[in-house]
Order: C-alpha cells, then sequence, then structure tokens
C-alpha cells in the first residue's frame, strides 16, 4: 500500500478543520473530547460517551451527523427495549397470493446510530448490537444483511452508580474503539452556553463534508505510516497491562485484547492526521491509550477496594513503559 503523501495530508487537514470549528458550535469547551471523537471516526471505530445527563453527548453526535451530511437515527434505550427493534424484525406479508416473511430494516440501518443511553437496555438487548458493530452486517433468522457504508455507533451511557442501568458486557464494551469522558463545564463555558442557547433549540450548523470526502479520509488514515519502533510500543504497551507484566498491571485482573493493539495503531494512524503528519509517533500512541484501554481492563477486588480507577493504572502503564524497549545506543547519546 502506497504511504500517505505531504499534499494529501495537508488537505484532509483543511476539511477536518471545517469539521473541528463546526463542532466547536455545536458543544463549548469541549476542544479535547471533540478532537478524540474525530480521531476515533477516522479510525473506523465506535465510540462510547459516557457522563451525567445534560451535558451535550447527544448534541455533540447529532451535529457530527448534520456536518458529514450522514444518515442518522436515534435509539433510545430502555429497560423494555428487545433485539428486534433495533436490528429489524421479519413481517409476514402476502404477495401474489402467498404468505412469507419479508425483513423490514431496524434502525441500525443508517451511517451513524446514537444508541442514548446504552445502559439503561438489558444485556440481551445490548448485545444485540455486537455483530453490527464488529461485521457491520446484521444476521435475522438465518438471514444476512449488509449495513450502509460508513457506518457508526456513538452510545451514550450515564454513570454506572446511577440508578436503573446495567453494566455493559465486557465483549461489547471491547467493541468500542474509544470510551470518552464528558465532564462538566467550568463556569466561563456555563456563561457562554447560557448567552448562546435556549432550551429546547437545537444549535444550528452546515454540512461542511460529504459521504464521498469522508470516505477519502478513512481510506488516507490506512495509508498513514506506522514505523515499526511505534508498532513495537504499542505490542509492548498491550502487554504490560496483563498481570505480572508489568509493576502497574498489579491491580489488574484481565488485561487488554488484542483488538485494543489494533485500535491503538488505528487510532494513532488517525490522530497523525488529525495533526496533518504522513507517520504516526509514540506521541500519538501515548495521547490516545487511555481512550482506548480504560474499558478494556479489569481490576482485581484489592484495587477497587483501594479506590483506583482503570485511569490510574493506564497513567501508571504510561509511566512505567518506555518508548523504545532498548537502550540508546552510545554512539547516539548526546
Amino acid at each position: 500500500m502506497e504511504h500517505a503523501s505531504e499534499t494529501e495530508v495537508v488537505n484532509a487537514g483543511k476539511h477536518l478543520r471545517s469539521l473541528v470549528n463546526g463542532l466547536n458550535q455545536v458543544l463549548f469547551g469541549q476542544e479535547e473530547l471533540i478532537e478524540l471523537v474525530l480521531t476515533g471516526v477516522l479510525a473506523r471505530g465506535h465510540i462510547l460517551l459516557e457522563g451525567l445527563p445534560g451535558l451535550g453527548k447527544t448534541e455533540l453526535v447529532k451535529g457530527l451527523s448534520k456536518l458529514l451530511r450522514l444518515g442518522t437515527k436515534r435509539v433510545q434505550f430502555t429497560p423494555d427495549l428487545l433485539p428486534g427493534d433495533i436490528t429489524g424484525n421479519p413481517v409476514l406479508q402476502e404477495t401474489n397470493g402467498r404468505r412469507e416473511f419479508v425483513f423490514q430494516p431496524g434502525p441500525l440501518f443508517t451511517n451513524i446510530v446514537l444508541a442514548d443511553e446504552i445502559n439503561r437496555a438489558s444485556p440481551k438487548t445490548q448485545s444485540a448490537l455486537l455483530e453490527a458493530m464488529q461485521e457491520r452486517r446484521v444476521t435475522v433468522l438465518g438471514e444476512t444483511h449488509p449495513l450502509p457504508k460508513p457506518f457508526f455507533v456513538l452510545a451514550t451511557q450515564n454513570p454506572i452508580e446511577l440508578e436503573g442501568t446495567y453494566p455493559l458486557p465486557e465483549a461489547q464494551l471491547d467493541r468500542f474503539l474509544f470510551k470518552l469522558e464528558v465532564t462538566r463545564n467550568n463556569v466561563d463555558t456555563l456563561q457562554r452556553i447560557v448567552s448562546n442557547r435556549e432550551i429546547g433549540t437545537e444549535p444550528q450548523v452546515d454540512p461542511v463534508m460529504d459521504a464521498a470526502t469522508l470516505d477519502e479520509l478513512l481510506e488516507l488514515v490506512r495509508r498513514i505510516f506506522l514505523p515499526d519502533v511505534v508498532a513495537n510500543y504499542i505490542a509492548r504497551l498491550v502487554d504490560a497491562t496483563h498481570p505480572g507484566q508489568s509493576a502497574a498491571s498489579h491491580g489488574i485482573r484481565y488485561g487488554a485484547s488484542p483488538r485494543a493493539a489494533l485500535a491503538l495503531a488505528s487510532a494513532a494512524k488517525a490522530r497523525a492526521l488529525m495533526n496533518e503528519r504522513t507517520h504516526g509517533s509514540f506521541e500519538d500512541v501515548k495521547a490516545v491509550a487511555p481512550a482506548v484501554l480504560r474499558h478494556r481492563i479489569v481490576l482485581d477486588y484489592n484495587a477497587r477496594v483501594e479506590g483506583l480507577t482503570p485511569n490510574d493504572l493506564v497513567r501508571s502503564l504510561l509511566e512505567e513503559v518506555p518508548f523504545q524497549s532498548a537502550a540508546t545506543p552510545k554512539s547516539l547519546k548526546a
């Protein structure tokens, strides 16, 4: 595969800046969150947004779909939601005097699915998303139906401590490229919201990109060069999440899967494109590592009792694992 050129990367940067500016008009004071959301989209990944109600998670996803001019559907997850309500169901119809089942597509058949408050649905319904998120297809009664391209699931969830929520199965969590934490706004941002927003009105943004342009950007990310030393850093970082492989893994019961390594590589290349570079770097991996790893490691009992969080352990891992496995040769030292 031919690597991305400087010209291609610079031209892509113009489109991406317009997209960033548009999202900054939708969600105030969340520049880092917006950059990570766009990085996840460029890496062809699904994104889980966690935060208290009212912080703008849903508006962010809706604004993204408007800016990209993509089809979007919103599914409000509730305890009584059934798997067929999102995948679709066969419906008995009469055609030419014969009765037969005809598949009626559900809301998954679109480009961007907004799974709102995904952890309010039962695990059975949550698991109905697994095939769609991994294979980009849906199988009902033995018949497989491909989903539109591109296809992204951007899900929101409330913190698990709130009443009426179910923890997402580990297998489903692993399908999300990123888990992003949406934090509360500071005073200056709140004042800006009060001055520029009204209850019941949505931010108005104009499309800045179409599906064809987005597809070109997604292909360009695949052609961003990832040096062997960076790939080795990713491998060592994921390996260090497993018990006994590093000092920081002392509080981890289960580490990250190989899918996490692939996610780190894709996200690092996407971030490189966001910064108009033709190659991924150690800094790219380090910047996306918390979003990739925080939902893929399971803490043991002692770590939870001590009040440690996945973020704490990921931070320790990043401090412990060096960028390069071997020491710098003496001939290269200053």
